[in-house]
């Protein structure tokens, strides 16, 4: 236990002294603008990135950074389902979950039709399209053992996904100001296209309070597709028997669900849903600092321009596919 603790602490520090950089950084655009144009959370990545990148990072920093980018960030979505009621839910309706398995279903059959037209092979493609489709780095590591995909190709896909992951981040709340889209509507476009769940966070939370609630609980659907995904793709190679029961329900969804049921319930008192929403904020903040230090844009240049042509082009589709969805789901 202490030794992992060992193992975890100097990533970790490193990852909340970025998050505090981040923090001081938008109190002070507050201070002098009256409003902050870049929130705290793509600060967060913004400063991190920059830090792997220009300088490089100590082997010993990387177990913590991983535990910041993971656990961290999901016992942050397990309290957020604390500030969650069963309204929200409620109405997103069954036409939402449809509506995610459609536009993931279609998302992963035009990115692998568009991977494979620019010269990418089948298993390339396929990662490519899963970790545009579903959940990025998450989607790609799940796939990888289950088609055999070689080393080179998990890299080579990871880091279309840290690249442009954060321009998506960086441009989508930019694009909600001139888009005419309702919060509700946002959320669900940024749930649908935006690559892992604390990008979700990062792209949403300047937006509002009904975009975060919204986006997060699209998005987590959206997770849920990787499941049958990654199922089907074993069944094809015979390795179905092999997923772990993690693969297919991730703990922090269940987790997720089961807060909301609490705050629902009453069992969750209205007032220590503003401290919920506090800590969950900070959590993801520290999550967004590691996310930013897992990237290192040299080995993105390394990727090569096809990998990365055909995560542009899929990124436009799903786009295109999220923001129908959002216009026809949206409630009355």
């Amino acid at each position: 236990m202490l030794s992992r603790l060992s193992d975890v602490l100097p990533g970790l520090a490193v990852a909340m002294a970025v998050a505090a950089l981040a923090w001081g950084l938008e109190w002070l655009e507050l201070s002098l603008f009256g409003a902050a144009y870049v929130d705290g959370l793509v600060l967060a990545i913004l400063i991190g990135t920059l830090l792997h990148t220009g300088i490089g990072l100590s082997p010993r920093l990387a177990a913590g950074i991983r535990f910041a980018a993971k656990t961290v960030l999901e016992i942050a979505i397990v309290l957020l389902g604390g500030t969650i009621s069963a309204q929200v839910v409620l109405a997103a309706g069954p036409g939402m979950i449809v509506g995610v398995a459609l536009v993931v279903t279609l998302a992963l059959g035009l990115s692998y039709g568009l991977s494979r037209l620019l010269g990418l092979d089948a298993r390339l493609a396929t990662l490519v399209a899963c970790g545009n489709s579903i959940c990025g780095n998450s989607a790609i590591m799940a796939t990888a053992p289950v088609i055999e995909a070689p080393a080179k190709d998990v890299a080579a896909s990871i880091a279309f996904t840290a690249a442009l992951g954060i321009v998506l981040v960086l441009l989508l709340p930019l694009g909600f100001r001139l888009s005419g889209l309702s919060q509700w509507q946002y959320g669900v476009v940024a749930g649908l296209s935006v690559y892992a769940v604390p990008q979700v966070l990062a792209a949403t939370v300047p937006v509002g309070v009904v975009s975060t609630q919204v986006g997060t609980l699209v998005k987590l659907m959206r997770v849920l597709m990787l499941g049958p995904v990654v199922l089907l793709l074993g069944l094809r190679r015979g390795r179905a028997a092999r997923l772990p029961l993690a693969v297919l329900v991730p703990w922090f969804i269940i987790g997720f669900l089961l807060m909301i049921a609490a705050r629902s319930l009453g069992l969750v008192p209205e007032v220590a849903v503003p401290g919920l929403r506090t800590v969950s904020g900070l959590l993801t903040l520290v999550a967004m600092a590691a996310l930013g230090l897992s990237v290192d844009l040299r080995s993105v240049m390394a990727s090569g321009g096809r990998v990365l042509a055909a995560g542009a082009l899929s990124i436009v589709v799903l786009l295109a596919l999220a923001l129908g969805a959002a216009l026809l789901l949206a409630p009355a």
